[in-house]
């Protein structure tokens, strides 16, 4: 496997240690493929996670999103006897372990609502920038005399 050395990029720029992270963390690969899901996008800043969380209830399930980290836990309690009865299994397909799924946002990218509908956990992710991220009109003044730092400013063709 390839190695990157980001340690340059540590010596000239300020600021970007978490994307170097991300990219560290972006090399390792994850074998688990449990549970599975699919990332959608539904429009311009909206997106969809959906999970396929059989067996799970809503109970079992948490999601909790921290910063830039989404994470989406499933704690299966194991069956008791008593749960089991006289049931004997040939092949026991159907997983019925605990899982923790963890997802990178990007800046202001919080999570809009969650539903659990047919064993599929649907996590709904809003883009929302601030005011002051948006982009805005600034309008082209007229050439009349503007205040700078308190004072007054006479244009050049009033001089």
């Amino acid at each position: 496997m390839n190695t990157f050395d980001l340690s340059p990029l540590y010596r000239t720029a300020i600021g970007f240690d978490r994307l170097a992270d991300m990219l560290s963390n972006a090399q390792r690969v994850d074998t688990n493929g449990y549970p599975p899901y699919n990332i959608e996008s539904l429009g311009e800043d909206r997106y969809r996670i959906t999970m396929a969380v059989a067996g799970f209830g809503r109970d079992e399930l948490d999601i909790v999103s921290e910063q830039n980290t989404l994470t989406v836990s499933g704690n299966k309690n194991e069956p008791s006897e008593a749960d089991e009865g006289d049931r004997e299994f040939l092949y026991r397909g159907i997983a019925n372990r605990s899982f923790e799924r963890r997802f990178q946002l990007a800046d202001h990218v919080k999570v809009a609502g969650a539903d659990l509908e047919n064993g599929l956990l649907h996590i709904e992710l809003q883009r929302e920038l601030p005011e002051r991220m948006k982009p805005r009109k600034i309008e082209i003044g007229s050439g009349e005399s503007h205040v700078i730092e308190g004072r007054e400013e006479k244009s050049a063709e009033a001089a």
